[in-house]
């Protein structure tokens, strides 16, 4: 459990003290009050394929010929928000607080890193886990400021949500809308909080997981929309690490009533900076995808592309990164390495036109090949994985997911998602080749 003491809280406390002596300040703030749960049950099963094992937990104290040869984890989480209302003054303020709970279902320390359990000093899952936070909000008229722990969701800090509980952190993050149809985005955030953990750390490392860290990130972008277009641009910093820049655009083309197209780039760039804690860096991902709707069916295609000889990398959670905002980072694999190229084709429909309201599926398919880091000179890269120029180093990944949601009775609300993936590659690839299950129950509640 977090028990750690820190400013945000200290702010939040002193700040319940003075409005207990205003009642009007109290009135709203706690009518409008909202509690909201979200429990999710959650079974993950990845399995190695082609003589690869599970070499996490007590699998690290085994000879690779009796290690496990698969991952397995089910579990039950729920994600609990309460928010408070808003004072009825000048300057008015809320709180937001969550706690965040797992049970452990069924595992074992053989079967274990998932990460959607906490593992122990020992590599067995725990039995039970839970983090508690909160963030005090002020808001001036169109200009909104969040102070304490947050679920940030935007292109350089976002929030990994594809395990059973999400990452968290720790920071100030201010939204300006005062703008006619363009949002301010900045933000300053110094820990954060894994997927897997209930640890507070005071410290950033990036998906990449090859020991880069960093003591805050920062960051200030633009968002703009109108009508049929949606742009934004951001500038970041991962302390004495790299300097972050993001460009992105959305167009959609109404073609009739029953027809859209939309056509969309995500890039990204990142150059070393201060005391280059993480080597030199010189590196970035371009992309774009085209998306066409008709009726219930939705037919997309995706390009993206690494430029630089090391990969493409975010911030990151812990074991595992952010969410970046790229078409090819997928569910087990990201198509991010130096120099790689990748291809994606996807289909989504929609099931509700024939009787099966709620009812959609999807699939995708995506092909990365062009692999070569070996012109790097950055050890903390090459060091995690040196790729041999001489092979041609590619992989695949298809992704198929059937999802349910109920619209309407008594579990009215309730999503069921079965994701399946498949992974393979070329023997020098750094990831192997994996048969993935997920299914995941998620049920709101409001109170």
């Amino acid at each position: 459990m977090k028990q750690s003491v820190n400013l945000p809280l200290l702010v939040m406390g002193t700040f319940c003290l003075c409005i207990t002596s205003i009642p009007t300040a109290q009135a709203e703030f706690i009518q409008d009050a909202k509690l909201n749960i979200l429990a999710k049950n959650y079974y993950f099963n990845r399995n190695f394929r082609k003589g690869e094992y599970n070499a996490a937990g007590l699998n690290a104290h085994l000879i690779p010929a009796d290690r496990k040869g698969y991952r397995e984890e089910w579990a039950q989480g729920f994600i609990v928000n309460l928010d408070s209302g808003w004072t009825e003054t000048p300057v008015q303020f809320a709180i937001n607080s969550y706690a965040l709970v797992a049970l452990k279902l069924d595992s074992d320390g053989y079967r274990t890193e998932t990460n959607n359990l906490e593992v122990d000093s020992n590599g067995r899952p725990k039995s039970a886990t839970s983090e508690f936070g909160a963030a005090l909000r002020a808001k001036y008229k169109k200009t909104e400021a969040v102070l304490g722990n947050q679920f940030p969701n935007n292109p350089i800090i976002g929030t990994n949500y594809s395990r059973l509980l999400p990452s968290t952190a720790t920071g100030l993050s201010i939204k300006d809308s005062s703008f006619d149809k363009l949002n301010l985005h900045l933000g300053y955030f110094t820990q954060m909080s894994p997927v897997d953990s209930t640890r507070r750390l005071n410290y950033f490392n990036t998906d990449y997981n090859n020991g880069i860290k960093a003591d805050a990130v920062s960051y200030i972008g633009a968002s703009y929309k109108q009508d049929q277009l949606e742009s934004s641009i951001y500038l970041s910093e991962l302390e004495d690490v790299w300097m972050q820049y993001y460009l992105a655009a959305k167009y959609k083309f109404q073609m009739n009533s029953k027809s859209d197209f939309t056509l969309q780039t995500n890039n990204y760039l990142n150059r070393d900076t201060g005391r280059a804690k993480g080597g030199k860096i010189s590196t970035g991902v371009a992309s774009v995808m085209g998306s066409y709707k008709r009726a219930h069916h939705n037919f997309s295609l995706a390009y993206q592309q690494v430029l630089g000889d090391e990969p493409m990398d975010w911030i990151g959670f812990g074991n595992n990164g952010g969410i970046a905002s790229i078409p090819n980072s997928v569910q087990f694999s990201t198509f991010t390495e130096a120099n790689e190229k990748s291809v994606q084709a996807k289909y989504e429909i929609d099931f509700a036109p024939y009787g099966l309201d709620g009812l959609s599926f999807m699939t995708r398919y995506l092909y990365g090949w062009d692999i070569d880091n070996s012109q790097s000179h950055n050890t903390f890269y090459t060091k995690r994985y040196l790729y041999d120029p001489n092979i041609d180093n590619k992989h695949w990944e298809r992704d198929v997911e059937l999802r349910y949601k109920v619209k309407s009775g008594f579990a009215k609300d309730l999503d069921l998602r079965l994701r399946q993936a498949t992974h393979r590659s070329s023997k020098g690839y750094r990831y192997g080749n994996i048969d993935e299950i997920r299914l995941i129950l998620e049920y709101p509640f409001s109170f």
